[in-house]
């Protein structure tokens, strides 16, 4: 994704169709909020014989990786499953003494989503959100596990709360717009990926997954117009630009 990023390289499908795009990987900022970029692209149906802007994409099974981005992030530090399960410990070790430490109950949560251990993040996450109602980034998290569990409008409940406390987050648009992807919603994904672009006119994946959406509405000159931009800034959406982008 962006410079401020970190790659994390998590094995999640947040989209999971026959055919993959641009390769990317979840990654996190420097607060080690985990945060996701793109995924595996939807498969377009045939056009039918009329109202081709409400044709709905059909998804094939799950078979992809989750969604990264190529674009300008330095190389760095993977995390491993041992780190993770360190993260855990820490936390476990905290919280015996201060089990109301928000910031260990969230860091135990995103590192038990890294291990897929889903039900115990999401109890966490639950039990951050008591504490402090208001926090955007177990939120914006918990919608990341929601959408690893394919419960994608309990996830764009998520990702929305988090908006309202945190409304410039490029990162809550984009998932938000993944999630609505997801569920064949393309009308609703397009204004998502364009507020992330509003954030961040540099927003490779965004432009990539906007350009997806368009092409499953058979609005090919949008969708040539954003996937070759996305090319541009990120060179491995050459196989979306290739699939997607009809003459």
């Amino acid at each position: 994704m962006q410079t401020t990023l970190r790659r994390l390289g998590l094995a999640v499908s947040l989209l999971a169709f026959t055919t993959q795009c641009a390769t990317t990987s979840e990654t996190e900022n420097p607060n080690n909020r985990a945060l996701p970029t793109t995924a595996a692209p939807v498969t377009a149906a045939p056009a039918p014989a009329a109202d081709a802007t409400t044709a709905a994409v059909t998804p094939a099974p799950e078979a992809t990786a989750p969604p990264t981005a190529a674009s300008a992030a330095p190389a760095e530090k993977r995390l491993t499953a041992a780190d993770y399960k360190a993260q855990v410990k820490s936390a476990d070790i905290r919280l015996k003494t201060m089990p109301k430490d928000s910031k260990a109950l969230l860091r135990r949560a995103k590192a038990h989503s890294q291990l897929k251990n889903y039900t115990l993040a999401m109890a966490d996450y639950n039990a951050v959100l008591k504490l402090e109602p208001t926090n955007a980034e177990a939120y914006f998290n918990r919608g990341l596990t929601r959408l690893r569990l394919d419960q994608y409008t309990p996830a764009i409940a998520d990702f929305s709360k988090s908006l309202r406390y945190n409304p410039n987050d490029k990162e809550a648009f984009f998932s938000r717009g993944v999630a609505r992807l997801q569920m064949a919603n393309y009308r609703g994904a397009i204004p998502d990926f364009t507020r992330a672009l509003a954030v961040d006119s540099l927003y490779a994946d965004a432009y990539e997954y906007r350009g997806i959406s368009y092409a499953s509405l058979y609005k090919p000159k949008e969708a040539r117009r954003d996937l070759e931009k996305a090319v541009k800034l990120n060179p491995a959406a050459a196989k979306s630009l290739r699939k997607y982008a009809k003459n």
